[in-house]
């Protein structure tokens, strides 16, 4: 039996070498699960939200049973962490919905047109602390004071012999903030309405973002930095404003993780057939395309499989409503098409209603067992 040191050098080679666009020894097998965990394990919803120490030791045990997986996205449960990326309130278990309830992102327009002006005349971050506590009522050193634990729980998945794929260096893109705090409805209404004011309020905060970005890679040691781009989808917008403000702002914010030395991994919500070339002003083999399934993963081969590795796509649908056998030939069908620079995960993550027999398809269509 091989040791845990000898398993993760196994599986970090497995999925380093499918980044690079290299042959591995079979299709490394990535899951990110995090309220799926909870209900395969019994664990109370609100009970996994609020202690990050029981969301992690939950989310190693699920990985433990559903056999031979080379790693996870996550080490922990985001879900009180994820307003001070995204900027929108969230509704949690045990507080505003029941115990066992799966936390939404609930949108409110939070930020107006005036404070577009603040943050040119002070800052981003001069305006984001004042906006987290004073407006969106979140307790930021509470939840920064828990962060202190987290490299602990990533490190406890390294000792088991997991590659821990997302580490501390993580992003959205800074138009993200805006359409958040904002609305998207009204973000894209100011894009038409004063798009030198938007624009240069972007500009601002993607230079105060990327110098966070940049001193998060050089104090880690991850393999990838994630980066989502979650509503800069073609399907939302018309091409010059796709290009102006968001292609602007993604494409900046990958090449100074590339720049760092990291590995960008873009997390793709949405269709985004339209513009896939794009994506081939990039270094090769310095991105990972990871698609939810919006966007057809035979049309990101056929652009850019001989340019960077693509990541995906078992869909939520099928992981709930499809049968083993299903997602087996599914992922089967996958691991022959894409060949080289592929590894086999779900669109997005793996959904809380997925049946655990499902997602253990998933990992026997990779590791053959």
């Amino acid at each position: 039996m091989k040791t845990a040191q000898e398993l993760l050098q196994e599986r970090t080679a497995r999925v380093k070498k499918a980044i690079a666009l290299e042959k591995t020894d079979r299709t490394p097998i990535l899951l990110t699960a995090d309220a799926f965990c909870a209900y395969h394990m019994g664990v109370k919803m609100s009970d996994f939200v609020f202690d990050v120490k029981l969301s992690s030791e939950t989310i190693f045990n699920s990985l433990k049973n559903l056999g031979d997986v080379d790693g996870t996205g996550g080490a922990f449960c985001g879900a009180r962490l994820f307003p001070l990326m995204a900027y929108a309130k969230m509704k949690l278990p045990g507080v505003e919905l029941p115990d066992n309830a799966f936390w939404q992102i609930d949108e409110q327009e939070l930020m107006t047109v005036d404070d577009y002006d603040t943050i040119l005349d002070k800052g981003w971050n001069a305006f984001s602390q004042d906006f987290l506590v004073n407006r969106m009522h979140i307790p930021v050193a509470e939840l920064i004071a828990e962060t202190v634990k987290l490299p602990q729980l990533r490190q406890n998945f390294v000792d088991a012999g997991y590659v821990v794929y997302i580490g501390a260096g993580a992003s959205i893109t800074v138009n993200e903030y805006l359409s958040a705090a904002r609305t998207f409805p009204k973000f894209l209404r100011d894009c038409f309405k004063m798009p030198d004011k938007v624009e240069a309020v972007l500009d601002v905060i993607l230079a105060e973002t990327l110098e966070k970005i940049r001193k998060q890679i050089r104090g880690s040691n991850s393999i990838v930095v994630f980066v989502s781009p979650s509503r800069g989808a073609s399907q939302f917008y018309s091409p010059k404003i796709w290009e102006r403000f968001v292609w602007k702002y993604l494409k900046a914010t990958v090449d100074a993780i590339i720049e760092e030395g990291a590995i960008a991994n873009i997390h793709i919500d949405g269709n985004w057939e339209r513009d896939l070339k794009y994506f081939r002003s990039f270094p090769k083999a310095k991105v990972v395309f990871e698609t939810d399934g919006a966007t057809d993963i035979y049309k990101i081969k056929e652009v850019l499989g001989d340019h960077m590795c693509i990541k995906g796509d078992v869909s939520a649908a099928l992981l709930t409503v499809g049968k083993p056998d299903q997602v087996y030939d599914y992922c089967t069908k996958l691991i022959k098409d894409m060949g080289s620079g592929f590894i086999l995960s779900t669109g997005c993550t793996v959904p809380p209603n997925a049946k655990v027999e499902n997602v253990k398809a998933i990992v026997a269509a990779a590791t053959g067992k």
